[in-house]
Protein backbone atom coordinates (compact mmCIF):
# COMPACT_ATOMS: atom_id res chain seq x y z
CA UNK A 1 0.00 0.00 0.00
CA UNK A 2 1.40 3.19 -1.07
CA UNK A 3 2.21 5.64 1.88
CA UNK A 4 2.05 8.74 -0.78
CA UNK A 5 -1.03 11.01 0.20
CA UNK A 6 -3.23 11.37 -3.06
CA UNK A 7 -5.38 14.01 -4.40
CA UNK A 8 -9.13 12.78 -3.68
CA UNK A 9 -11.12 12.78 -7.42
CA UNK A 10 -14.03 14.79 -7.28
CA UNK A 11 -16.66 12.05 -8.35
CA UNK A 12 -19.08 13.53 -11.31
CA UNK A 13 -22.06 13.29 -9.21
CA UNK A 14 -24.83 15.89 -9.33
CA UNK A 15 -27.21 16.85 -6.37
CA UNK A 16 -29.52 14.07 -7.25
CA UNK A 17 -26.74 11.46 -6.71
CA UNK A 18 -25.77 13.20 -3.30
CA UNK A 19 -29.16 12.97 -2.41
CA UNK A 20 -29.36 9.66 -2.79
CA UNK A 21 -26.32 8.36 -1.18
CA UNK A 22 -27.27 10.89 1.77
CA UNK A 23 -30.76 9.24 1.57
CA UNK A 24 -29.20 5.84 1.48
CA UNK A 25 -27.34 6.61 4.89
CA UNK A 26 -29.66 4.81 7.58
CA UNK A 27 -29.23 7.35 10.28
CA UNK A 28 -29.79 10.46 7.94
CA UNK A 29 -32.49 8.61 5.88
CA UNK A 30 -35.47 10.41 7.88
CA UNK A 31 -34.75 13.88 7.99
CA UNK A 32 -36.96 16.03 6.02
CA UNK A 33 -36.62 17.50 2.09
CA UNK A 34 -35.24 21.17 3.05
CA UNK A 35 -32.63 19.62 4.84
CA UNK A 36 -31.87 17.21 3.38
CA UNK A 37 -31.69 19.74 0.45
CA UNK A 38 -28.89 21.40 2.52
CA UNK A 39 -26.83 19.03 3.52
CA UNK A 40 -26.63 18.20 -0.39
CA UNK A 41 -25.33 21.26 -0.75
CA UNK A 42 -22.14 21.26 1.43
CA UNK A 43 -21.61 17.81 0.14
CA UNK A 44 -20.02 15.78 -2.61
CA UNK A 45 -18.93 12.82 -3.20
CA UNK A 46 -15.08 11.47 -3.77
CA UNK A 47 -13.42 8.91 -5.27
CA UNK A 48 -10.71 7.65 -3.32
CA UNK A 49 -7.82 5.11 -5.38
CA UNK A 50 -6.68 2.12 -3.08
CA UNK A 51 -3.60 3.74 -0.93
CA UNK A 52 -5.20 7.05 -0.41
CA UNK A 53 -4.66 9.06 2.22
CA UNK A 54 -7.89 10.11 3.32
CA UNK A 55 -7.15 12.16 6.91
CA UNK A 56 -4.59 12.03 9.13
CA UNK A 57 -3.84 11.89 12.91
CA UNK A 58 -3.38 15.27 14.29
CA UNK A 59 -4.96 17.61 11.64
CA UNK A 60 -7.65 19.49 11.95
CA UNK A 61 -11.05 17.62 10.90
CA UNK A 62 -12.26 19.99 7.68
CA UNK A 63 -14.76 17.58 6.31
CA UNK A 64 -16.78 14.09 8.00
CA UNK A 65 -16.12 11.19 5.85
CA UNK A 66 -18.79 8.68 5.69
CA UNK A 67 -18.21 5.29 3.86
CA UNK A 68 -20.15 4.47 0.78
CA UNK A 69 -18.11 1.89 -0.70
CA UNK A 70 -14.67 -0.01 0.16
CA UNK A 71 -12.74 -0.30 3.33
CA UNK A 72 -10.66 1.78 5.00
CA UNK A 73 -7.65 1.23 7.68
CA UNK A 74 -7.55 3.47 10.35
CA UNK A 75 -3.87 3.54 12.53
CA UNK A 76 -2.57 5.83 15.15
CA UNK A 77 0.81 6.66 15.33
CA UNK A 78 2.94 6.98 18.39
CA UNK A 79 4.96 9.31 19.70
CA UNK A 80 7.99 7.57 18.60
CA UNK A 81 6.67 7.21 15.26
CA UNK A 82 5.42 3.67 15.67
CA UNK A 83 2.39 2.83 13.95
CA UNK A 84 0.08 0.94 13.88
CA UNK A 85 -3.61 -0.11 12.36
CA UNK A 86 -6.14 0.17 14.99
CA UNK A 87 -9.32 -0.95 12.85
CA UNK A 88 -10.88 -1.85 9.63
CA UNK A 89 -13.58 1.41 8.79
CA UNK A 90 -16.70 -0.48 6.78
CA UNK A 91 -19.35 1.06 4.59
CA UNK A 92 -21.52 3.44 6.09
CA UNK A 93 -19.35 4.52 9.19
CA UNK A 94 -18.92 8.15 9.87
CA UNK A 95 -14.61 8.88 10.10
CA UNK A 96 -14.09 10.82 13.14
CA UNK A 97 -17.38 13.19 14.03
CA UNK A 98 -16.94 12.92 17.58
CA UNK A 99 -13.73 14.86 16.70
CA UNK A 100 -15.74 17.33 14.65
CA UNK A 101 -18.43 17.98 16.41
CA UNK A 102 -15.77 18.44 19.72
CA UNK A 103 -13.78 20.85 17.07
CA UNK A 104 -10.34 18.46 18.29
CA UNK A 105 -7.86 17.46 16.08
CA UNK A 106 -8.52 13.74 14.09
CA UNK A 107 -7.10 10.62 16.21
CA UNK A 108 -6.27 8.64 13.84
CA UNK A 109 -5.09 8.49 10.41
CA UNK A 110 -7.06 6.60 7.88
CA UNK A 111 -6.15 5.10 3.98
CA UNK A 112 -7.69 3.50 1.92
CA UNK A 113 -7.70 -0.27 0.86
CA UNK A 114 -8.61 -1.16 -2.21
CA UNK A 115 -11.05 1.82 -4.04
CA UNK A 116 -13.37 3.24 -2.31
CA UNK A 117 -16.39 5.88 -2.89
CA UNK A 118 -17.05 8.37 0.38
CA UNK A 119 -19.33 11.09 0.93
CA UNK A 120 -17.86 14.36 1.85
CA UNK A 121 -19.56 16.84 4.50
CA UNK A 122 -17.75 20.17 4.75
CA UNK A 123 -17.29 20.91 8.44
CA UNK A 124 -18.05 24.36 9.06
CA UNK A 125 -21.48 23.89 7.40
CA UNK A 126 -22.76 20.55 9.04
CA UNK A 127 -21.45 22.76 12.31
CA UNK A 128 -24.38 25.23 11.36
CA UNK A 129 -26.66 22.69 10.51
CA UNK A 130 -26.21 21.29 14.10
CA UNK A 131 -26.68 24.51 15.81
CA UNK A 132 -30.13 25.01 13.91
CA UNK A 133 -31.68 21.78 13.46
CA UNK A 134 -32.87 19.89 16.06
CA UNK A 135 -33.66 16.61 13.75
CA UNK A 136 -29.96 16.65 12.36
CA UNK A 137 -28.55 16.85 16.32
CA UNK A 138 -30.36 14.07 17.26
CA UNK A 139 -29.49 11.82 13.93
CA UNK A 140 -25.65 12.61 14.71
CA UNK A 141 -25.89 11.74 18.50
CA UNK A 142 -27.79 8.35 17.45
CA UNK A 143 -24.62 7.61 15.35
CA UNK A 144 -22.35 8.34 18.03
CA UNK A 145 -24.34 6.37 20.16
CA UNK A 146 -23.86 3.13 18.01
CA UNK A 147 -19.97 4.16 17.90
CA UNK A 148 -19.84 4.31 21.85
CA UNK A 149 -21.93 1.11 21.18
CA UNK A 150 -19.66 -0.63 18.85
CA UNK A 151 -16.63 0.47 21.11
CA UNK A 152 -17.88 -1.01 23.91
CA UNK A 153 -19.05 -4.24 21.95
CA UNK A 154 -15.43 -4.38 20.77
CA UNK A 155 -13.79 -4.74 24.29
CA UNK A 156 -15.71 -6.54 25.58
CA UNK A 157 -15.06 -8.70 22.65
CA UNK A 158 -10.85 -8.53 23.41
CA UNK A 159 -11.91 -9.35 27.14
CA UNK A 160 -14.09 -12.17 27.06
CA UNK A 161 -13.47 -14.21 23.72
CA UNK A 162 -10.28 -16.21 22.62
CA UNK A 163 -8.67 -14.48 19.41
CA UNK A 164 -9.96 -17.57 18.12
CA UNK A 165 -13.59 -17.03 19.32
CA UNK A 166 -12.79 -13.66 17.49
CA UNK A 167 -12.02 -14.84 14.32
CA UNK A 168 -14.46 -17.21 13.94
CA UNK A 169 -17.47 -15.00 15.04
CA UNK A 170 -15.69 -12.90 12.28
CA UNK A 171 -15.83 -15.49 9.79
CA UNK A 172 -19.04 -16.07 10.50
CA UNK A 173 -20.09 -12.42 9.88
CA UNK A 174 -18.91 -12.83 6.29
CA UNK A 175 -21.86 -15.83 5.83
CA UNK A 176 -24.80 -12.89 5.21
CA UNK A 177 -26.63 -15.63 3.41
CA UNK A 178 -25.66 -19.45 4.50
CA UNK A 179 -27.59 -21.94 2.88
CA UNK A 180 -26.12 -25.14 4.63
CA UNK A 181 -23.79 -26.28 7.21
CA UNK A 182 -20.90 -25.46 4.64
CA UNK A 183 -20.00 -22.46 2.72
CA UNK A 184 -17.19 -20.83 1.25
CA UNK A 185 -15.92 -17.26 1.59
CA UNK A 186 -13.01 -15.11 0.61
CA UNK A 187 -11.64 -12.79 3.52
CA UNK A 188 -12.44 -8.67 2.20
CA UNK A 189 -8.74 -7.93 3.21
CA UNK A 190 -5.27 -9.41 3.60
CA UNK A 191 -4.54 -11.13 7.20
CA UNK A 192 -2.33 -8.58 8.75
CA UNK A 193 -5.05 -6.20 8.65
CA UNK A 194 -7.51 -9.26 9.25
CA UNK A 195 -5.61 -9.28 12.82
CA UNK A 196 -5.59 -5.85 13.92
CA UNK A 197 -9.36 -6.02 13.09
CA UNK A 198 -9.15 -8.52 15.34
CA UNK A 199 -7.01 -6.90 18.00
CA UNK A 200 -4.31 -9.21 17.70
CA UNK A 201 -0.91 -10.14 15.79
CA UNK A 202 -0.41 -12.25 12.23
CA UNK A 203 1.55 -14.87 15.04
CA UNK A 204 -1.65 -15.34 17.11
CA UNK A 205 -3.68 -15.35 13.98
CA UNK A 206 -2.33 -18.01 12.43
CA UNK A 207 -2.48 -19.72 15.62
CA UNK A 208 -6.47 -19.29 15.67
CA UNK A 209 -6.91 -20.43 12.44
CA UNK A 210 -5.13 -23.92 13.45
CA UNK A 211 -7.12 -24.05 16.04
CA UNK A 212 -10.23 -23.48 13.87
CA UNK A 213 -9.10 -26.39 11.36
CA UNK A 214 -10.63 -28.66 14.24
CA UNK A 215 -13.86 -27.03 13.73
CA UNK A 216 -13.85 -27.32 9.76
CA UNK A 217 -12.30 -24.33 8.70
CA UNK A 218 -10.35 -24.82 6.20
CA UNK A 219 -7.95 -21.68 4.46
CA UNK A 220 -6.13 -21.65 0.71
CA UNK A 221 -4.70 -17.81 1.28
CA UNK A 222 -7.69 -15.48 1.03
CA UNK A 223 -10.33 -18.38 0.04
CA UNK A 224 -11.89 -19.69 3.51
CA UNK A 225 -14.40 -22.44 3.36
CA UNK A 226 -16.11 -23.35 6.68
CA UNK A 227 -17.10 -27.03 6.52
CA UNK A 228 -19.29 -27.23 10.14
CA UNK A 229 -20.76 -24.18 10.88
CA UNK A 230 -22.91 -25.33 13.77
CA UNK A 231 -20.05 -26.47 15.27
CA UNK A 232 -18.12 -23.22 14.50
CA UNK A 233 -21.29 -20.95 16.13
CA UNK A 234 -21.28 -23.31 18.92
CA UNK A 235 -17.19 -22.60 19.82
CA UNK A 236 -17.01 -18.69 18.81
CA UNK A 237 -20.87 -18.13 20.68
CA UNK A 238 -21.38 -14.94 18.24
CA UNK A 239 -23.29 -11.81 19.63
CA UNK A 240 -27.15 -11.90 18.58
CA UNK A 241 -26.95 -10.06 15.08
CA UNK A 242 -29.82 -7.73 16.17
CA UNK A 243 -27.28 -6.74 18.64
CA UNK A 244 -24.58 -6.86 16.14
CA UNK A 245 -22.59 -3.20 14.94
Amino acid sequence: MSHATLTLAPNPADGRLVTQALRAIPLLRDLDESLMDRLARISKIISAPAGTEVCRQAEAPDVLYIVLDGQLAASSTAANGSAAVVEVIRPGAMIGLATLLARLPRLLNARAIGHCRLLSIEAAGLLSLVEQETSLVTALLRAEAQDFHALVRQVCDLKLRTTAQRLGCYLLSLCTEPSGNVVALRLPFDKRLLAARLGCRQENLSRAFATLRGLGVETHGARVILHDIASLRDYALPDDPIDAD
